[in-house]
């Protein structure tokens, strides 16, 4: 979290000198790529015991900013979204690390709040669809990593949401994300595993054409 906010002060102030030279583009149709970070991690609501850490992974796609007038507009967005959890511990004296990397697909549907041209606030809800899991496992000098198969109680569609603002300078624009998921994991209920939800921070740098 702390890299990302400091990737996230560095571009704004960067940004920040060409405010000046901002262009108008509220009213207009644009279609954008961007590329960036999750900080991701998963919380079992129902468990305080579950504990795991964050890791990082990498976010990027197409968005399309489609205006409601100059003030407010509407922005689908396609992303391919790296999430996941690691941790560590001991098993009967041995050290071990953990470390999941979940891919989805995510396509959020923003509602845009534009106040200036150089600043918009977004919201709204998230459809993510699981495309592969990645786990590896290491323990002393071995380390195993498995492409799991995906049973039936493990969920591939999840709903969310996603709050953030957008910094805009010219065609470029710095976006900070937040995003966290309605549903647990596991589909049926019948797993084993953790039921936990995902929550990230997301950080990209786009370009509007």
């Amino acid at each position: 979290m702390k890299k990302l906010t400091t990737m996230l002060i560095a571009c704004i102030s960067l940004f920040g000198m060409n405010l000046n030279a901002q262009e108008d583009y509220r009213g207009n149709l644009k279609f954008g790529l961007k590329a960036g970070a999750n900080y991701s991690n998963v919380w079992d609501e129902r468990d305080n015991d579950f504990e795991a850490n964050g890791k990082a992974g990498f976010a990027g796609g197409a968005f399309l900013h489609i205006p409601i007038g100059k003030f407010l507009g509407v922005q689908p967005e396609v992303l391919f979204s790296q999430k996941g959890f690691q941790g560590s511990g001991s098993i009967l004296g041995q050290e071990y690390a953990f470390k999941r990397t979940t891919n989805y697909l995510d396509v959020p549907i923003l509602f845009t709040f534009k106040p200036f041209p150089a600043f918009s606030i977004v919201a709204g809800p998230q459809y993510s669809f699981l495309m592969s899991q990645e786990d590896n496992f290491t323990t002393g000098s071995s380390s195993t990593t498995e492409f799991r198969d995906f049973d039936t109680d493990i969920r591939r569609n999840t709903l969310g949401a996603v709050v953030g603002f957008d910094v805009n300078v010219n065609h470029f624009v710095v976006s900070p994300r937040a995003g966290w998921d309605f549903q647990t994991n596991h589909g049926d209920g019948s797993s084993s595993a953790p039921r936990y939800k995902n929550q990230w921070l997301q950080l990209t740098l786009g370009y509007r054409f």
